[in-house]
């Protein structure tokens, strides 16, 4: 299973289309929160069969996405957010604690247009950064396959244009 998973484009999709069509075929695409209106174009652009889960971000001010979603990612049980409701840009204890609280293998989050992974005491913390506005040093866009092998376990690539 290839899991594409992508934040805060901002809706400068040229990149994201890149890394659709460099990285297809897809199991699944996950966006992370501000596409800005590009949420009803991504799916036209995902080959047939790739599951589409998407967050609602700071900056999706008329989109109807759900402000977060836990998901279910072969045997892995996902909270999806943009990370605003947890001060993620000041750190991510709080998700850290919410993932914890609510028994969940991987959080995944945006908005700080950095990349992000860490493995603590069992829970994954991942931020794919930003395909559109990067902010880490060198300010390459960046996103993160997840790829999960024939015995179920999760791999997890940092990838950059």
């Amino acid at each position: 299973m290839k899991i594409l998973i992508v934040s805060d484009t901002h809706r400068l999709d040229d990149n994201l289309k890149r890394v659709i069509e460099k990285t297809a075929p897809l199991d699944m695409l996950i966006h992370l929160g501000d596409a800005e209106g590009s949420e009803h174009k991504i799916e036209t652009w995902v080959n047939e069969g790739c599951r589409l889960e998407m967050v609602l971000g700071n900056n999706d001010f008329f989109s109807n996405l759900d402000r977060e979603k836990e998901i279910e990612i072969g045997t892995y049980k996902a909270l999806l957010t943009h990370g605003h409701y947890y001060n993620v840009s000041l750190g991510v204890e709080r998700l850290e604690n919410e993932a914890r609280d609510r028994g969940v293998d991987i959080a995944m989050y945006g908005h700080t247009h950095k990349p992000f992974f860490e493995r603590k005491d069992g829970v994954i913390i991942l931020n794919p950064g930003s395909l559109s506005y990067p902010r880490q040093d060198g300010r390459k866009p960046s996103y993160m396959i997840m790829e999960i092998d024939d015995k179920g376990e999760a791999h997890y690539t940092l990838n950059f244009l």
